[in-house]
């Protein structure tokens, strides 16, 4: 894959079994909700202590490019949304940081074995059809010892706000991209072999309903 600090991104055809709704208006609004002030305090966390070649799954608009430490060497993103991707130009073309399309299956991953330093996911493990094989296919491409970050809504521990994510979870998943309320993200994760390092579990501020808003964000070593 070429960088889009040199050549630019190369996008994949445009497909009608997108629809409309989900390939042309859902990734904008998800660039603006994705952009408050709340949700960046949580990237800066997320992203520090980032270093070397980086794969982000989800890259989305590039929302997290801007708060990349300079430990960074390269940022690889898998991202299946063309719309996204030419909303994150900007962004990419701002950076000091090369960014690099690396496909658009965070389910197969077109990376070689023990390639990366670092894994990141912001908001997408909700979203991936088969979260179980996302998650291995980062064990594969990160090398041994490599952290993997993340920051993810999910399963409440409220039996209320749990409730409501289930009853819920059919429309999120209709008008949202697939996204799923009621997963527990941290169950996810070591359930695929990743030793969580830190944890931080909290409601997002301003980030809407307790359905949407409980947060899993920290980091996981790939043994």
């Amino acid at each position: 894959m070429r960088s889009r600090a040199s050549t630019g991104f190369t996008h994949r055809p445009y497909s009608l079994a997108m629809g409309f709704y989900g390939e042309q208006v859902l990734p904008r609004i998800i660039n603006k909700l994705g952009d408050t002030k709340a949700v960046r305090e949580v990237r800066d966390e997320t992203c520090k202590g980032l270093h070397g070649d980086v794969i982000e799954v989800g890259f989305g608009s590039g929302l997290s490019v801007p708060h990349l430490p300079s430990t960074v060497s390269g940022v690889w993103a898998v991202e299946p949304s063309e719309t996204a991707m030419k909303l994150a130009q900007s962004r990419v073309d701002a950076s000091p940081i090369p960014v690099k399309q690396a496909g658009l299956d965070g389910e197969k991953l077109e990376e070689s074995d023990d390639r990366f330093d670092a894994a990141l996911s912001f908001m997408t493990l909700c979203t991936i059809p088969d979260a179980n094989a996302a998650l291995g296919e980062l064990r594969r491409v990160l090398k041994p010892g490599a952290e993997f970050h993340f920051a993810e809504h999910g399963r409440s521990p409220d039996e209320k706000v749990a409730r409501n994510q289930d009853r819920f979870n059919p429309l999120e998943n209709m008008f949202v991209g697939g996204c799923n309320l009621n997963r527990e993200i941290d169950a996810l994760i070591t359930g695929a072999g990743f030793e969580i390092t830190r944890l931080r579990n909290f409601y997002l501020k301003g980030g809407g309903p307790k359905t949407v808003s409980y947060m899993y964000v920290g980091a996981a070593r790939n043994p």
